[in-house]
């Protein structure tokens, strides 16, 4: 072998260097284990509090040097540990969808023109049902709405002053479009990097952003954060900030009084709106009311609602007008913005918006009137603040944003405090929700200000900051796709990927000696050569590793072995052949011997991985990652790190043998025709097939909400659940019964529902989940509170949501669409392949046949039994990812036997086609099913040991792996031999 010297320094420093990086890890995690022994200790009993003590704790030492030969403190080596993902650390996952129609109605400047708004909404329409851009779609309906009279260059459109260097008037339709898709772009790209500015000061390790093609996606990987709902308004502010003057109360209640005698009258006939707090008096909530106001009845009018701030002299002035319970803030909107109650505002108020407070004081909202105008644009706005820090108010106890202007900014700001100095009103709106409105004294100069007030903590303090630090976004996003891992199951996740890692690895180790001996014991360490390098490797790049990501490291190491055995069985045969044992070794190493089947293997392989990672999101690009990374590090090690050894071994003059007594007589002097058999093959498989196809439009699949939409719970309980009886309780909450099915344990229950997820916004999840909360009352441990069941709460509990998931229909329809032309893609690259590889097209029919009918039998037996099995056989990502998986061990298996009977072809010249099929396949059949056996046994072990949520996932791979071995002894290489027949009968 040449270059080994080479090669032994590259693998030891490689090595060396795996070690450092993943010595960071080690450090950190004595760290944590550490900070877990205090936290129990300090918190004497009391569960609730250890995750509190374990954030002191590690606060505490975050500075402190760990590493002294490096001088290395907690945070160096904690941003170079290895990173865990959402699955196996819990946190969030989320895709965020920036709104394309609010760039184009902010490109044309708000444009009111009813062709373009007529555009504007068919286009949202058909966009929920559609797998279009909403561009393409507002283009075609723009076309369809103007029928030639308007242009999209029109100056009432994208003809406008504020785009005028790019078009103008005599500017075509098609001129114009990719100027707006141009735009768009650009806005899109601002909206990531405003998002990455937010995220880097949110304070979590290793967070993960990335978009998602031109769709105008974000995806979001935020793992270890816990707290929700402070992601999500993070996430999705678009941070418009604006500084209004406020109405004093003085100025605003006669028309408040006005309106609630107006209301009385226009809708005393109408029922009374349901709200929470309609079974109690607004006294109970807001202390004592003027009985003038409210009566122990509800009625249908403005004060039932609002309690106004009522000013008995100018010293009681103040910008708050009302206040009302938060369950009835739609109600006083509704009354509010009726034409027949604005039209009682005086002229000069005539504009006037009403707003709320940002963060309710307990369940109580204060509103405020805002001095608007017609254009509805503010004195003052955001881009003209330079810097926004968290600090504290004068007395030091109150949190607050401070702000400092820039030049601009500074001038109108003087002159804006300076118009209402001595009692006037200014409010701080930041996505039309008012922060402060407070009194202003003197006027401000200086171009600063702050936030303060509304009970805003030190956490909601910083976030503020950071996101008028990274400026608003350029059009709203809001969540199309999230998934929620709660921390105990992130837990449960680690102990048993790596229980099942362990066990798998034991197993193969003790297969490769028990099967070769002591070549078997040398493969070993490659094979641990192996995993340092790989594990290395993704602690040095920051790569993340999931769930998925840790399968796709086991199954490397169930496939890396493949090489070995390739390896082995070629030394074997040339031993047989009667070559000495160095002669044997290198024979079996040469790219005539063992290494054009493992280089032929590993690249169809690995074109699978790089097919699933281009079209997959989130987890599945880790195990794609994996997989390709581990068939990169196997080929390394098997083909030089095993051969350095073998050689070192014989230069040692040492006894090497490559079996053992008991299997040195496996797999030898085999003849099987197996072509002979192909016929009953084929027929065994087109019954299954046809079965499995009756079985898909009868059954049909059980599509998962990636395909689908919907929200799906995982919820634990203390007691083993009937899923039939808990899915009729929900029907009476959610309409229609949810899909409620046992996960794992008897007592843990996964419940997917498709209720309101056409509708958007937060409230929406959050009413959907506190309806599931409701619904699951006679289940639940008595006394237990909404925030103990949610999916975030850290203390100790009987029940609650594990995890959840919401996937909108229309990122469900782009999931369905990449998955099919992943494995379009797949195939196709892989046909190519081979065609270049082995030159004749009847190679590729045969591999491509034979990865279409593993396939079909995969999706056949899933369809069979997803009804019967107790486990979770949902089509999702993770299923496609296992499809694909699938399509590269079969293709594995079947290029390994090609490239034997391409061989044969040319050592053989007088033999029939037939003798040589049969031959190659008899010959590699000890090598097959030694793989096979290898494979499904570290399958086995994850399947049986895994977690829950990887079990269908590891179910699928183990039906593949069996149908693929299969496939390639009696489907692939028939169907190769049928279509070439031809050469065998010119020879007789």
């Amino acid at each position: 072998m040449q270059n080994k010297g080479l090669i032994k320094l590259f693998a030891i420093l490689f090595g060396l260097v795996s070690l450092y990086q993943l010595s960071f890890t080690w450090f950190a995690k004595n760290v944590t284990d550490d900070a877990k022994e205090f936290a129990i200790e300090k918190a004497a009993g009391d569960a609730t509090q250890i995750a509190r003590f374990e954030r002191i704790y590690l606060d505490s030492v975050a500075n402190d040097t760990i590493v002294p030969l490096f001088n290395y403190s907690y945070n160096d080596i904690k941003d170079k540990s290895m990173n865990l993902g959402l699955d196996l650390k819990g946190g969030i996952n989320a895709i965020l969808q920036v709104s394309v129609k609010d760039i184009l109605v902010g490109l044309s400047n708000d444009s009111k023109n009813p062709v373009f708004r007529e555009a504007l909404e068919t286009a949202s329409a058909k966009q929920k049902s559609s797998n279009q851009r909403f561009l393409d779609i507002f283009f075609e309906e723009f076309e369809t709405a103007s029928n030639g009279t308007v242009k999209l260059s029109d100056p009432s459109i994208f003809g406008n002053k504020s785009l005028s260097d790019k078009i103008t008037f005599r500017n075509t339709n098609d001129e114009v479009k990719p100027i707006i898709e141009e735009e768009i772009n650009a806005s899109i790209s601002t909206a990531f990097q405003v998002l990455r500015n937010r995220i880097d000061k949110f304070g979590v390790t290793q967070p993960n952003i990335q978009r998602i093609g031109t769709s105008g996606r974000i995806l979001i990987e935020l793992p270890g954060a816990k707290d929700v709902d402070r992601v999500e308004k993070l996430l999705q502010s678009t941070a418009e900030l604006e500084f209004w003057e406020a109405y004093k109360n003085v100025d605003i209640q006669s028309f408040l009084y006005a309106a609630d005698a107006k209301t009385a009258e226009l809708f005393a006939t109408e029922e009374v709106a349901d709200t929470a707090s309609t079974e109690e008096n607004l006294d109970d909530l807001l202390g004592e009311v003027s009985d003038s106001i409210t009566t122990p009845t509800r009625q249908n009018r403005l004060f039932a609602y609002l309690y106004p701030n009522v000013a008995q002299n100018p010293q009681q002035a103040s910008s708050l007008i009302g206040q009302a319970a938060v369950a009835d803030t739609a109600k006083v909107n509704a009354f509010l913005a009726n034409k027949d109650i604005r039209a009682l505002l005086p002229s000069e108020q005539r504009y006037a918006k009403f707003l709320w407070d940002a963060k309710p004081n307990g369940e109580i909202l204060g509103l405020y009137a805002i001095k608007s105008n017609r254009e509805d644009i503010a004195p003052i706005e955001g881009d003209v603040i330079d810097d926004a820090r968290q600090g504290f108010d004068q007395f030091g106890n109150n949190p607050e944003v401070s702000m400092k202007m820039n030049s601009v900014g500074t001038k109108l700001w003087a002159k804006l405090t300076t118009e209402n100095a001595n009692g006037g009103f200014v409010a701080v709106v930041l996505d039309n929700e008012v922060h402060s409105a407070p009194r202003v004294g003197d006027p401000i100069l200086a171009g600063s200000t702050s936030i303060s007030g509304g009970n805003m903590t030190i956490t909601e303090a910083e976030d503020l900051a950071n996101v008028l630090k990274a400026g608003k976004l350029p059009a709203a996003a809001h969540i199309v796709q999230k998934a929620v891992v709660g921390p105990s199951l992130g837990q449960k996740a680690i102990d048993s990927s790596f229980r099942s890692f362990g066990l798998a690895l034991i197993l193969v180790l003790i297969w490769m000696v028990f099967y070769y001996g002591k070549a078997g014991l040398y493969a070993n360490i490659a094979l641990a050569v192996n995993i340092l390098f790989l594990f290395g490797w993704l602690a040095s790049f920051g790569a993340v590793l999931t769930l998925p990501g840790i399968a796709g490291i086991i199954l490397t190491i169930g496939m890396s072995v493949d090489a070995n055995v390739i390896i082995f069985e070629r030394i074997k045969e040339e031993l047989a052949g009667g070559k000495g044992l160095k002669e044997a070794i290198a024979g079996g190493f040469s790219f005539k011997g063992a290494l054009s089947a493992i280089l032929d293997a590993n690249v169809t392989t690995f074109l699978t991985g790089v097919i699933l990672f281009v079209f997959g999101t989130g987890p599945i690009k880790g195990f794609a990652y994996t997989l390709m990374l581990g068939i990169v590090t196997s080929f390394f090690t098997a083909v030089f790190i095993t051969r350095i050894i073998l050689n070192w071994s014989t230069n040692k003059n040492s006894s090497l043998t490559f079996n053992t007594n008991i299997t040195k007589s496996w797999f030898q002097n085999i003849n099987v025709d197996f072509l002979k058999k192909r016929k009953i093959a084929y027929a065994i498989s087109g019954l299954i097939i046809l079965g499995g196809i009756g079985s898909l439009f009868t059954n049909s699949l059980n599509y998962g909400v990636d395909f689908v939409g919907g929200r799906s719970y995982v919820v634990k309980f203390e007691n083993a659940m009937n899923a039939s009886e808990v899915a009729g309780t929900l029907k009476d909450v959610f309409e229609d019964a949810p899909e409620v099915k046992t996960y794992g344990a008897a007592s843990q229950l996964k419940i997917t529902t498709k209720f309101r997820i056409d509708e958007d916004g937060n409230t929406v999840d959050d009413e959907v989940r506190d309806l599931l909360f409701t619904g699951l009352q006679t289940y639940l441990p008595d006394g237990m509170t909404l925030d103990q069941f949610k999916v975030d709460y850290e203390g100790p509990r009987a029940a609650g949501i594990e995890s959840q998931i919401k996937v909108e229909p229309t990122i469900a329809d782009d999931i369905k669409t990449a998955a099919t032309w992943a494995i379009v893609g797949s195939l196709l690259v892989v046909f190519l392949y081979i065609l270049i590889r082995f030159r004749k097209w009847q190679y590729s029919l045969g591999a491509v046949t034979a990865v279409f009918h593993d396939v079909l039998i995969v999706l056949s037996i899933f369809s069979l039994l997803y009804k019967v099995m107790p486990f979770d056989m949902e089509i999702g990502q993770s299923f496609i990812a296992a499809i694909l998986t699938v399509v590269g061990y079969s293709l594995n298996d079947t290029v390994v036997i090609f490239d034997r009977i391409r061989e044969y072809t040319n050592q053989h010249s007088s033999w029939k086609f037939n003798r040589i099929v049969n031959s190659a396949l008899s010959n590699t059949l000890g090598r097959t099913i030694n793989t096979s056996i290898t494979t499904l046994v570290v399958l086995s072990a994850i399947f049986l040991f895994g977690g829950d949520s990887i079990r269908g996932f590891m179910f699928a791979l183990i039906v593949g792996v069996i149908v693929g071995t299969y496939s390639s002894l009696f489907i692939a290489s028939p169907i190769m031999y049928d279509t070439t027949k031809k050469l065998d009968e010119g020879k007789k």
